[in-house]
């Protein structure tokens, strides 16, 4: 059986990409067909596979600003020539489902989420966008979103990556989705006994992961926090923080673990579509204060791993924290947030899509 995995674009190493290196152990002769490819930003094991370009990736300057060429991103994937695959898995964020199999080819598509920049999201990108952007968005947006639907039909049997996706999936789509969360290599995160008096706000600084809430909610309540990652939105936020708010920047991965294991919990305001980082803090035994929409809603169990605020203010998320510590039985002991975060664990989710893979070919 000769078998593709189309993945959006490969520029780096985040959670669709361990969605694509778990399909590649259970597929080691797989073929990969992506828009762009930048080899000094992917692991080795995605490497040493055949990678092949749609022409996007040859176009000027498509490692870097490939966003800027969506537009022709539908018509790259239905250039390219499918007929030898008789098994195709889409890994769906950016455009990858699109691609023309043969008719008696299967299709599963694996979905982090339908392209958000022009569904659910669309007001919130256009509104950050330039000028010349903001002027097409509205024409591009409206061709992207024909395709996209239409595109859904080509498709055999859909996989979301959370509850909240599978929702979108079937409003935008109108299919139905077996929820099967992506892997997170659990084993690399342990408990530890040296436990902060400090929270922790880890990830990318954009608007929508709504850092800047968690950043007011610390400067009024004089609580410490602790702040991992970079983005666009790092700047400002440092300007604005209090003493009491410390911004580490991108750290290494063994610092990472380390600020992990020992904070008091994780502060994780923004509505994710599933969101990896609250399942690698569970792993680490600590307990994660969460928005209570979207994929925090499959993660974080309350009266286990932690709690959900259900409105995004400063005056709900500090009470949350003020909940948190006046009520220590809120949460479990680090040993029961490590198990629950252990039905996250690769190995779950390379047994539960093998056995959706073989079923699906089953019944075609």
């Amino acid at each position: 059986m000769k078998v593709a995995i189309v993945h959006y674009w490969l520029v780096g190493m985040r959670g669709g990409e361990k969605v694509l290196e778990a399909f590649l152990d259970l597929y080691p002769d797989a073929v990969i067909i992506t828009h762009v490819y930048d080899p000094d930003k992917v692991s080795e094991k995605v490497r040493q596979h055949e990678i092949r370009e749609t022409f996007i990736g040859r176009l000027p300057g498509a490692r870097k600003h490939y966003q800027k060429y969506l537009p022709f991103m539908p018509l790259a994937l239905e250039l390219m020539d499918m007929q030898e695959f008789d098994l195709i898995l889409s890994s769906e964020s950016g455009p990858a489902k699109g691609i023309i199999p043969r008719p008696d080819a299967t299709h599963i598509s694996y979905c982090h989420s339908p392209m958000r920049y022009i569904w659910d999201h669309y007001h919130v990108y256009r509104a950050q966008a330039g000028r010349l952007a903001r002027f097409a968005m509205p024409f591009m947006a409206h061709k992207l979103r024909i395709w996209d639907v239409t595109t859904a039909a080509r498709v055999d049997r859909f996989v979301a990556n959370s509850s909240f996706i599978r929702q979108r999936i079937n409003k935008y789509y109108r299919r139905d989705a077996e929820v099967i969360f992506p892997p997170v290599e659990t084993g690399e995160f342990q408990i530890s006994d040296q436990v902060g008096d400090h929270y922790l706000l880890a990830g990318e600084m954009v608007s929508y992961k709504r850092a800047d809430l968690a950043i007011d909610a610390f400067n009024r309540s004089g609580r410490k926090l602790v702040v991992v990652g970079d983005g666009e939105m790092k700047e400002a936020l440092e300007r604005k923080s209090g003493a009491n708010i410390s911004f580490l920047g991108r750290v290494p991965f063994a610092d990472l673990k380390k600020q992990f294991a020992s904070c008091r919990a994780l502060i994780f305001p923004g509505e994710e579509d599933f969101g990896i980082v609250p399942v690698e803090v569970m792993a680490s035994g600590r307990p994660v204060i969460a928005y209570g929409r979207g994929g925090a809603l499959d993660t974080v169990t309350e009266g286990v791993s932690g709690l959900l605020f259900h409105e995004q203010s400063v005056e709900a998320l500090n009470a949350a924290i003020d909940r948190f510590e006046n009520t220590p039985s809120l949460v479990g002991s680090p040993q029961d947030i490590r198990a629950l975060a252990q039905g996250f664990d690769t190995s779950v989710f390379k047994g539960k899509i093998s056995q959706l893979i073989a079923k699906t070919l089953a019944d075609a």
